[in-house]
C-alpha cells in the first residue's frame, strides 16, 4: 500500500501569493496526474493563525528572511501567509480536491511553526498523518509539493523517522531558494537519510 503526501499547494506559495514559490503552480498538474497510481492521497495545509510567531510582521523591527528564537527553537521569519480562512490558504484551484482522501492542517500553534506534514518543528504536538497512513496500511509513501528545501524536506524527514519507505517526486516540487543552492543541499540531504528520488514520468510508467 502507497500514499501520496501533497505538501502545502496553497494559493499563497503559487504565481502571485503572498509567499510565491517560483513555479509553485507548475506542480499541480503532476499532482493531479499522480493522484490515480496511488492507493491514498493525503494533503498538507498551512493553517495559521493571524497572530503567528513565524511572520515578520508580528515582530518589531524585523522583516522577512531574517532568523529569530521562537519559544527556544531557530526561526526564519516569513511574510504573512496561508491565515486560517483567508483565499490565500485555500489550495491551489486547478488541485483535484475529490482526489484527496483527507488534508491535515499544520501551523496551529502561534508559539512554533510546523515545516513537516507529521509534527511542528519542535515534534512537541503531531498532526495525525502517521498515525492515519499506517491504520490505512500504508508502508510507502511519495511526497511532492511545496517548498521543497522547506516542508517538502521536513515532511520527508519525518516520514522515514515514522518508518515509512519514502519518495521524492522531484519534478513535483519546487523551492524557495532563500539562498542560491538551497534546493540542491535539500536535495543532497534527502537522499543523505534514506528519501528516493523519481520523476512522475517514471511513476506513471509503473517503474518505480
Amino acid at each position: 500500500m502507497k500514499a501520496l503526501i501533497l505538501v502545502d499547494i496553497q494559493i499563497d506559495f503559487c504565481q502571485g501569493g503572498a509567499l510565491e514559490v517560483k513555479g509553485g503552480d507548475d506542480v499541480v498538474a503532476i499532482a493531479n496526474l499522480m493522484m490515480p497510481y496511488f492507493d491514498k492521497v493525503v494533503a498538507t495545509q498551512d493553517w495559521h493563525p493571524a497572530d503567528h510567531g513565524s511572520f515578520a510582521a508580528n515582530h518589531p523591527w524585523r522583516k522577512p528572511g531574517q532568523i529569530i528564537e521562537l519559544d527556544g527553537l531557530s526561526q526564519v521569519l516569513w511574510p504573512i501567509h496561508c491565515v486560517q480562512g483567508s483565499f490565500g490558504a485555500e489550495f491551489h484551484p486547478q488541485l483535484e480536491m475529490d482526489g484527496i482522501d483527507k488534508v491535515f492542517h499544520k501551523g496551529m500553534d502561534r508559539r512554533v511553526d510546523s515545516y513537516s506534514g507529521f509534527f511542528d518543528n519542535g515534534k512537541r504536538k503531531t498532526t495525525g498523518l502517521s498515525t492515519y497512513l499506517k491504520n490505512e496500511g500504508i508502508k510507502t509513501v511519495f511526497v511532492m509539493g511545496l517548498a521543497t528545501d522547506y516542508c517538502v524536506k521536513f515532511t520527508t524527514f519525518d516520514a522515514i523517522d515514522e518508518g515509512f519507505d519514502t519518495y521524492l517526486i522531484v519534478d513535483g516540487c519546487r523551492g524557495v531558494e532563500l539562498n542560491p543552492g538551497d534546493v540542491s543541499a535539500a536535495l543532497e540531504q534527502m537522499q543523505s537519510v534514506g528519501v528516493k528520488c523519481v520523476q512522475s514520468d517514471k511513476i506513471m510508467a509503473g517503474l518505480v
